[in-house]
């Protein structure tokens, strides 16, 4: 056997690495599994459930799986955050009493009167005068609309994708925005997003104080503020802080401005689901330091391409014979390449593995909960998957 993976609750470590390993022999799979372990995603929401002091909502953008989904909602969220129309269809068909924010701050018209007429969804995000026009338009003058408000925050350096380069107003232009969204709603709240990956805890406490500013400058009242999701996963190469550094954080900044009285929000996708998730692929072809694989960028290993930072994730290799004697226990750097003919379709990694991989073999990617499933496509024919939801 090799190394075992490296999970987020240690004493499960030895246990977890041999069942996914007779798990990975008993299915032979021939196509990428995505697993995810049921366990670590109530733990997780507890988690958030426990330290947050406001409501936490799920990003269901980050892993749209039914099994996600209705796990997080059993272990007591019941607030999600959703991107588009299907979104909130998936949401509402799954968890039929949940509370949905509709967060994408340019949606369709269509999309808007469906999520409000059909769905029952009474919050809407903008960051733009014409954004909510069209909410209060195509709602027709509903009086029990909830509009947040996006502000974009200064350049996050330290997220891996940084949200306000493409989403949020100004200051300026949110306390604008705030203004005129008091005139039409019920309920008016405030928003920010760090960012994907924020390793900063700092991050939130600089949102809360542009938030509190901003409030102050639009002079209307408020009714709620969300400090947005960008909690990180613990990718290897990384130090992330606990979740109860952010949680401190957050909570002395909401002290230091004065913003207690406010219900709060935040919406986390990846450190929900990230570390619950593990993504069986399979070696078709070694070259060298290249091991050619039967997933890559096109699929579910979308974030480990260099274009996308290139984040590194913890891997554990499964012969294909069970009984397969280890002759060494030395691992060295491995580069990875998927199946499609794109030569795009290559993750550098390094990904540290016994110096005997082979043709056969397969590979356990850990941490690989949060973006794998959601972002796979079917380039160049090598779409197909399989998913499975585990109790261990």
């Amino acid at each position: 056997m090799t190394g075992p993976i490296v999970f987020s609750t240690p004493a499960l470590e030895r246990d977890v690495s041999s069942r996914v390993e007779k798990l990975v022999h008993k299915i032979h799979p021939a196509h990428p599994v995505h697993l995810f372990r049921r366990p670590v995603l109530t733990q997780k929401a507890h988690d958030f459930l426990s330290q947050f002091s406001g409501t936490v909502m799920y990003a269901v953008k980050c892993n749209p799986d039914e099994g996600v989904i209705i796990t997080l909602a059993e272990a007591g969220i019941t607030t999600f955050d959703a991107a588009s129309i299907d979104e909130v269809r998936l949401v509402r068909r799954l968890v039929p009493d949940a509370r949905i924010h509709f967060m994408h701050t340019v949606k369709s018209r269509e999309a808007i009167r469906e999520a409000y007429f059909d769905h029952g969804v009474r919050v809407f995000v903008t960051d733009t005068i014409d954004e909510l026009h069209k909410i209060v338009h195509e709602t027709q003058l509903a009086n029990d609309l909830e509009i947040f408000v996006r502000l974009a925050l200064p350049k996050n350096k330290e997220a891996t994708v940084d949200f306000s380069a493409k989403f949020g107003a100004t200051p300026k232009g949110a306390a604008f925005l705030l203004h005129e969204a008091r005139l039409v709603c019920s309920k008016l709240g405030l928003m920010f997003h760090p960012g994907t990956q924020s390793t900063n805890v700092d991050v939130f406490a600089r949102g809360i104080a542009l938030a509190a500013e901003v409030i102050r400058r639009a002079g209307v009242k408020v009714d709620a503020l969300d400090v947005g999701g960008g909690f990180p996963a613990p990718y290897p190469g990384q130090e992330v802080a606990p979740l109860s550094a952010f949680m401190d954080v957050i909570r002395q900044a909401v002290q230091d401005h004065h913003l207690e009285d406010l219900p709060f929000y935040c919406e986390p996708g990846r450190a929900l689901t990230a570390e619950a998730g593990l993504l069986v692929v399979r070696v078709e072809q070694r070259k060298d330091k290249a091991l050619y694989l039967n997933d890559g960028v096109y699929g579910g290993l979308v974030e480990a391409a260099k274009w996308q930072g290139a984040v590194r994730f913890p891997v554990h290799l499964v012969p294909k014979h069970p009984d397969f004697v280890v002759p060494s226990e030395k691992c060295e750097e491995f580069r990875f390449c998927g199946p499609t003919c794109d030569s795009l379709d290559m993750m550098k990694g390094p990904f540290m593995l016994p110096d005997y991989v082979a043709e056969g073999d397969w590979i356990v990617v850990g941490l690989s909960g949060a973006y794998t499933n959601a972002c796979r496509s079917d380039f160049n024919g090598f779409g197909l998957s399989r998913t499975m939801l585990i109790d261990f």
